[in-house]
């Protein structure tokens, strides 16, 4: 299996054994390497960091970070994903927001919210004020990460700003939605996630979230009817677990 990899990768890169280094090869480079991720992901970042050492740059960190994430390396991954938002910032490049966000996700996974928190908000600068979507996301994902932080305050300023910017996105209102929930403002969290699924009706996320409201606000034959729903049309998604777990939770009708 190791010697099928090496082809492979040896394959898509064939300048990596020679002196002149052609960058226009990156893109099968990148190729090979992000396709051997699932069959040998230690390999693969073994082959990025040899990219990385020939001139491979970003495509090379971001195979590396990609490989990192499959071994559930997440720190690592983070950590190699800011480094590469730093290089893009350095050559302009428009990228660099995409870096800091996929950096402040991987911190994420490792547990690091706090660190989260300052890659998302790296990114929020990145991104500037001309990309209103992209902005808008990582707000959503800034608020994720002060949400288990308990720094609420500030996971409601940024998700009234996402919503803002970036009003037919449906994440932002549903996240709006939850919060406002946890927060006892259940007017708010009818609000918005009516919003939500005005946008997204059939999204199991959006439908689960309505039964948890639905059971905050007393009604609870509602809440299960949704519920259920979630579970029989949105199997093997979180949603459907969380779904399940509440009606085993939730009083029979």
């Amino acid at each position: 299996m190791r010697t099928a990899l090496m082809i492979l990768l040896l394959a898509a890169a064939p300048a990596l054994a020679q002196e002149a280094y052609d960058p226009s090869l990156d893109p099968k480079r990148y190729d090979g390497c992000v396709r051997a991720i699932p069959t040998d992901a230690a390999k693969a970042e073994e082959f990025a960091v040899q990219w990385q050492g020939m001139g491979g740059g970003l495509p090379a960190r971001h195979c590396q970070a990609l490989a990192q994430l499959q071994q559930g390396k997440n720190a690592a991954a983070a950590l190699t994903l800011a480094k590469a938002a730093q290089a893009a910032e350095a050559q302009k490049s428009p990228m660099a927001a995409d870096f800091w966000g996929q950096a402040g996700n991987a911190a994420l996974l490792a547990g690091d919210a706090r660190g989260a928190v300052a890659h998302f908000s790296s990114g929020i600068v990145a991104a500037g004020e001309f990309a209103p979507v992209r902005t808008a996301n990582l707000l959503i994902d800034r608020a994720r990460a002060n949400t288990e932080l308990k720094e609420l305050k500030s996971a409601r300023a940024d998700l009234d700003k996402a919503t803002s910017l970036a009003p037919t996105e449906p994440t932002g209102w549903l996240l709006s939605a939850t919060l406002a929930r946890r927060q006892d403002d259940l007017a708010r969290a009818r609000t918005d996630i009516a919003k939500a699924a005005e946008l997204a009706p059939k999204d199991a996320d959006v439908q689960f979230e309505q039964g948890a409201i639905l059971a905050a606000s007393g009604d609870i034959p509602g809440a299960r009817k949704l519920w259920g729903q979630v579970v029989q049309q949105s199997p093997g998604t979180d949603a459907a677990t969380l779904a399940a777990r509440a009606l085993n939770e939730a009083p029979a009708q």
